[in-house]
């Protein structure tokens, strides 16, 4: 789960992370009244969507020249004129797609007088089975590039979880930062303090871009980026309540209330699988024969007929989809339950794209009786190999 900037930056003060005053707002009407309870007489108008590279973004409705969806103002008057260009259209980024995201809340926030950018992230290094800082002095927009041209810019220190931040961590990260004075002093508590957080909260990743050194010469956290695990949400009813589902997919939302694993992508092949790993040979395999899944989808191991259902209905509601590959390994889950499911989809929903199903282990034999004799079109297939061809075969025609 994802939240917001100013969400993450509020989280981050209540562990004592140095951030700047803001004010979130959902109406224009609210620019004027943000804008006059903060210090100025710089500010800063943020775009509050899920997606990074903001800054060099660009609005669908707007003139290509126009400023992208961080903006400075100088004044209030031009607080109130950005929020009225930003707040409901659409924003465009690296990480959107074409489609972009509708801007429906903005961050109002004081300016800082930016001496240095810094990069700082933590995430669980899985190659040491660690929690690690990831950090680098080319902090800002272009990290990305940074991360591709000039990777020895970028350096990782794994914490001992046992020990946690030490005064020998903080000193490497600040080394590795070029930190010095009062920068230096300020990473003593700050560093510990992401830490804690990240630990705390149970996040996937913790995304500082960029981590500012002021021209004080002190730290500030100038944009935040959170991830929480899905998996550990059931601890957390305080970021719970940050979730904003406008900025989720409805199918991805509606899978979340059955369990399933899905993952909406971008191509024309629906898949229904039950297993990550099986679920990802089948992607693989459509590539293979030159199509794209339009998601992943993983029903688990222990799907009942409604579940089943469920996730066929949502896999069905995509209008990417031109067929449907189910590929089911019936372990603990039977390959009869998986038939009765489908077909109860179908008959509910209906089917207008090509279906292709392929079944094998407990109860294949039955599983494989009921849909032969449901009289809906459904292609039986062999093996997943024979089912990626029909499949793709009944797309081109």
């Amino acid at each position: 789960m994802n939240i917001h900037e100013y969400q993450a930056k509020a989280l981050l003060k209540g562990y004592g992370a140095p951030v700047a005053e803001g004010v979130a707002i959902l109406k224009v009407e609210e620019a004027e009244a943000a804008a006059k309870s903060l210090p100025g007489p710089l500010y800063v108008v943020k775009s509050q969507i899920h997606a990074g590279g903001r800054g060099k973004g660009k609005f669908k409705e707007l003139s290509p020249e126009a400023k992208g969806g961080v903006r400075l103002a100088k004044s209030i008057d031009e607080v109130v004129a950005h929020a009225k260009e930003m707040l409901g259209h659409t924003l465009v980024t690296a990480q959107t797609g074409e489609a972009g995201k509708q801007v429906n809340r903005l961050y109002i926030e004081d300016g800082a007088d930016i001496a240095r950018e810094l990069y700082c992230s933590l995430l669980v290094d899985r190659s040491v089975g660690r929690v690690a800082f990831v950090v680098s002095t080319e902090g800002g927009m272009d990290i990305e590039a940074v991360a591709h041209d000039t990777p020895e810019k970028i350096q990782t220190i794994a914490i001992d979880p046992e020990a946690g931040v030490t005064a020998a961590d903080v000193a490497a990260i600040s080394k590795a930062l070029q930190l010095e004075g009062a920068a230096a002093e300020d990473a003593k508590s700050l560093f510990p303090a992401l830490y804690k957080a990240f630990n705390e909260k149970d996040m996937a990743l913790l995304e500082v871009n960029p981590l500012i050194v002021m021209k004080d010469g002190h730290l500030r956290v100038l944009d935040a980026k959170m991830s929480f695990d899905g998996n550990a949400l059931f601890r957390h009813d305080d970021v719970k309540l940050l979730r904003d589902e406008t900025e989720e997919d409805a199918k991805e939302i509606e899978a979340s209330k059955w369990d399933l694993a899905y993952v909406a992508l971008d191509g024309n092949i629906g898949c229904m699988v039950n297993g990550a790993g099986l679920a990802m040979a089948t992607m693989d395999i459509i590539k293979l024969y030159g199509k794209e899944p339009a998601n992943f989808c993983d029903v688990g191991g222990g799907a009942g007929k409604e579940k089943v259902a469920a996730a066929f209905k949502i896999i069905t509601a995509d209008p990417k989809v031109e067929g449907i590959l189910v590929n089911i390994f019936g372990g603990i889950m039977k390959c009869d339950v998986i038939a009765e499911g489908v077909i109860a989809a179908v008959k509910e929903v209906g089917l207008k794209v090509p279906l292709v199903v392929r079944l094998e282990g407990t109860n294949v034999e039955l599983g494989k009786k009921i849909l032969n004799e449901s009289g809906l079109a459904i292609t039986a297939a062999d093996d997943l190999d024979d089912a990626a061809k029909k499949i793709v075969a009944a797309i081109n025609g």
